[in-house]
């Protein structure tokens, strides 16, 4: 019998009229400095005149705008020096006029606007019976075909009909904390599963203490620059050594920010060329405590880190990369509690086939199960997790995604055990979810693909992207779903 999915008419589209501010810095220090000569031979006058008619044109576009011109002038001040200016001699219209010189815009959501995931919203107040507010997270491509994760807030009412909220005016990143406190073994540890195994890495971490923090290895790195002769291979071990320190960092949002407002965009090497694939899950630990992790893909253009999001307000993020032998190719998705006083993990870790993984240690994933290879057709070129587990009466419903004939992605479903995730108990037959001919063209045709479901007033609410372009939500009935699949 044909499942009967229920597609909605919302639909997320990409909006390029979506822009966040970037530092822009037009070719090599002697261009900058050239650039910042020829403002500076503008008569006062002149300066002022252009810089009020810079404001005009973007004070609308961004909040504190002069901020962000500020902050920029700043990354380049200290080439002024050089050419016999004196910062502190200019006025402070010289220097937001410099800093707006570089500054450009970057549309976040120019090209698409897909992989979405849903999660119950933290905050749940003045609601109807019935009702439940959701955050959905996206990931949106701008140009250059860098993704980042950006956010809509919604509610979902007694009949499970969406109503989302409009987005706000203006578009935010959020402000950098580097502040991550490092333990020296596991960060050993990392580095050898990277294959950095040169003398120059004892060199550094001798240094150090069995815990640091990030300004204390960038003054071990550069101490270690001073004693050895720096070589093309040492070099590049120095670079991996503060490559994967700078994947670990804090984010913080502004609270007058609505959710719709917040980007989070690329900030490490790590994801230099962008954050994939977010997979949101509320989390309930042992003693009840609700946190909010999402496991993601960084790029950086020539190889990936997959990285673990936590939160528990929207606002205030701590970014890390997951370690162990297990922790690699992209994929993963974590279960909404621990199993057996361990957390639990999907994987797939070979590329192709699902895995689950346990540790006692949320971000050290040494070991994999494999649970499932793919032996339909739908699923013949490789297959792997749609999103987080989702518990349910008779076990955890796992949403997949399967990639066959012609690099054609479907969804589909298995069941899990709920004391024993390893053991597959159920499976659907069928693919749940295939493209229609509306949605088999976009950026990459033929594909539908979600990172994340949950399950509201009975139905199974399916956010889900087309075609690598824009997303939509579909919803099944849960019974029936569960109804018709087959038993192992």
């Amino acid at each position: 019998m044909a499942l009967t999915v229920h597609r909605k008419s919302v639909k997320f589209m990409p909006d390029p009229k979506r822009v966040i501010t970037r530092f822009f810095m037009p070719g090599w220090e002697d261009r900058a400095q050239a650039i910042m000569q020829r403002i500076l031979s503008l008569p006062v006058d002149s300066c002022r005149q252009l810089f009020n008619d810079v404001l005009r044109n973007f004070s609308k576009r961004h909040r504190n705008i002069s901020i962000i011109f500020e902050n920029n002038f700043k990354n380049v001040q200290h080439l002024l020096a050089p050419v016999g200016v004196e910062a502190d001699a200019l006025t402070r219209e010289q220097k937001l006029l410099i800093g707006s010189y570089f500054t450009q815009e970057y549309s976040v959501e120019a090209a698409a606007f897909f992989n979405p995931s849903i999660v119950e919203d933290p905050h749940q107040g003045n609601l109807n019976n019935g009702q439940l507010r959701v955050i959905v997270s996206f990931r949106a491509t701008g140009e250059g075909h860098i993704s980042s994760i950006v956010f809509r807030s919604g509610t979902i009412d007694g009949k499970n009909n969406l109503n989302f909220a409009p987005t706000g005016n203006f578009v935010d990143v959020p402000e950098v904390v580097k502040r991550h406190v490092y333990e020296k073994a596991t960060f050993l540890k990392k580095l050898e599963e990277m294959r950095i195994v040169k003398d120059v890495v004892g060199m550094v971490m001798d240094r150090l203490g069995d815990n640091f923090i990030y300004g204390e290895l960038l003054a071990s790195i550069e101490e270690t620059k001073k004693s050895i002769e720096i070589t093309p291979s040492k070099e590049k071990v120095l670079q991996a050594i503060n490559w994967l320190a700078s994947s670990h960092y804090e984010i913080t949002f502004s609270l007058d920010t609505a959710i719709s407002e917040r980007v989070i965009f690329p900030i490490s090497y790590s994801e230099s060329n962008g954050i994939e694939d977010a997979r949101f899950v509320k989390f309930t630990g042992q003693d009840g405590r609700v946190t909010y992790y999402a496991t993601y893909t960084a790029y950086n253009g020539f190889t990936i880190l997959p990285k673990l999001i936590e939160t528990e307000d929207f606002c205030h993020f701590k970014i890390m990369p997951l370690h162990g032998n297990s922790a690699h190719n992209k994929g993963l998705a974590l279960f909404p509690r621990q199993i057996r006083e361990k957390y639990a993990m999907i994987s797939r870790c070979d590329g192709e086939h699902i895995f689950v993984m346990f540790s006692d240690n949320i971000n050290l994933w040494p070991e994999a199960v494999k649970i499932k290879k793919p032996f339909q057709p739908e699923e013949f070129v490789q297959m792997g997790t749609a999103g987080s587990p989702i518990e349910t009466d008779r076990g955890w419903l796992l949403l997949t995604h399967g990639v066959g004939p012609v690099r054609t992605y479907t969804l589909g479903a298995v069941l899990l055990d709920l004391d024993d995730p390893t053991r597959v108990v159920a499976y659907l037959n069928m693919p749940l979810l295939s493209p229609t001919e509306e949605e088999r063209e976009g950026y990459v045709p033929n594909v539908v693909y979600s990172c994340g479901s949950i399950v509201h007033n009975g139905e199974l609410i399916i956010p889900y992207a087309m075609s690598d372009y824009c997303s939509s939500i579909a919803t099944i009935g849960l019974d029936d779903l569960l109804g018709e699949m087959t038993t192992v």
